[in-house]
């Protein structure tokens, strides 16, 4: 699999596969993906989103350098790519012609906007598509400023929804032995994550907006409870779950209390339950909360920071967290895929390449003498 992409979505995606068994080549600027540019969190883009796999740069405005993409191309199944738009065309390298070349090959390309609409010529980030899908208009406090998800979530979701289009095109092929082109944006990858909400309005239902915490049609519903050591999530909206959790806290009555006897009374009454909620739990600390009412089968969560999620016993047992082994036999913490394969172990990936780490050795094995690769060093085709 060839990976021409930056940042995180098609890196992304390239990294799934690789995950997954793929062996994919890294094709990169003479300068290197333009998250290895950005400061502290690009490098960190690059250790969770390039890791796995091999790293060649090339100068694809040079002729050199594009024939070497050919070559790599011609050996390759899959190419993906997400560059500011008309990027890969400009280069020749585009999905038409690429296919038309190599009629086998799968081509993904991840945009801003997609393809179609006015906006496909737009540069697009996250951010942007967070906006413009309308999940920042549900995120936040109703008297404040909209608010983005707190980590770039719509470009994480591409890359794995990118590396799923992916590994359809491939099945297919074993039936057709024709490749595909795929194309995703991370406009509808952003909608499509808010496919309830957006079925619900689509049915008829008000226009969503920002309440902050809780449901806008339950109650208690994803509401967060101070505890006496930090915060909680609960939900308890079936009347079912909400007589459980007031019989478990010792309130019986409230099961029956005109403002909260129903789902719709509680949202009604929504600021006087959370004060209920808060008179309830918050002499417990988050844990308590947690042994408490899961053990009486109520949904419930502790809001962790980053480090309290390292010391879940949860966390440890599911094995999310691997090392990743460098060139120095050093291992370097990171996340395995969300999922596991049978009883199969996590794999031990290697960590992100330098840029331009394999460039020596994939020249080598395309056939080209070192005299020669010199030469396409002097010449700016290859770093």
């Amino acid at each position: 699999m060839i990976d021409m992409g930056q940042y995180i979505a098609g890196p992304g995606a390239a990294m799934v596969l690789a995950e997954l068994g793929a062996q994919v080549i890294k094709i990169e600027p003479l300068a290197g993906d333009q998250a290895r540019h950005i400061g502290r969190y690009g490098e960190s883009m690059i250790r969770a989103y390039s890791r796995g796999k091999q790293s060649i740069a090339l100068n694809l405005k040079s002729e050199a350098g594009r024939e070497i993409a050919w070559r790599l191309m011609q050996d390759s199944d899959v190419v993906i790519q997400n560059l500011r738009p008309g990027a890969v065309e400009a280069l020749g390298l585009g999905p038409d012609t690429v296919r038309e070349r190599f009629p086998r090959l799968i081509y993904l390309s991840i945009s801003g906007f997609g393809d179609m609409g006015p906006s496909s010529a737009r540069p697009g980030y996250d951010i942007a598509a967070q906006a413009e899908s309308g999940l920042m208009s549900v995120t936040g406090e109703p008297d404040r400023l909209p608010q983005k998800v707190g980590v770039p979530i719509i470009d994480a979701a591409a890359a794995h929804l990118g590396a799923q289009a992916v590994l359809a095109a491939l099945y297919g092929r074993g039936h057709t032995g024709v490749g595909e082109t795929l194309r995703t944006s991370l406009l509808e990858v952003a909608m499509h994550l808010q496919a309830t909400t957006w079925c619900d309005y689509l049915g008829g239902a008000p226009e969503p907006t920002r309440i902050g915490d809780g449901q806008p049609n339950n109650a208690p519903a994803a509401e967060v409870v101070p505890t006496r050591d930090g915060h909680i999530v609960l939900s308890a909206y079936a009347d079912e779950h909400w007589a459980r959790f007031c019989r478990v806290v010792g309130r019986e009555a409230l099961a029956t209390d005109p403002r909260f006897c129903t789902n719709a009374l509680r949202v009604q009454h929504r600021e006087a339950l959370r004060v209920v909620l808060r008179e309830c739990l918050s002499s417990f600390t988050s844990e308590e909360c947690v042994a408490l009412l899961s053990s009486n089968q109520i949904v419930v969560g502790f809001v962790r920071s980053y480090r309290q999620v390292l010391q879940s016993a949860d966390v440890q047992a599911s094995g999310i967290l691997v090392d990743a082994l460098g060139t120095d036999d050093q291992r370097h913490p990171c996340l395995a895929l969300p999922y596991r394969l049978g009883d199969a172990p996590r794999a031990t990936p290697t960590t992100a390449p330098a840029c331009g780490a394999d460039t020596q050795r994939l020249l080598t094995e395309l056939g080209f003498a070192a005299d020669a690769i010199d030469e396409l060093r002097r010449a700016g085709a290859v770093a």
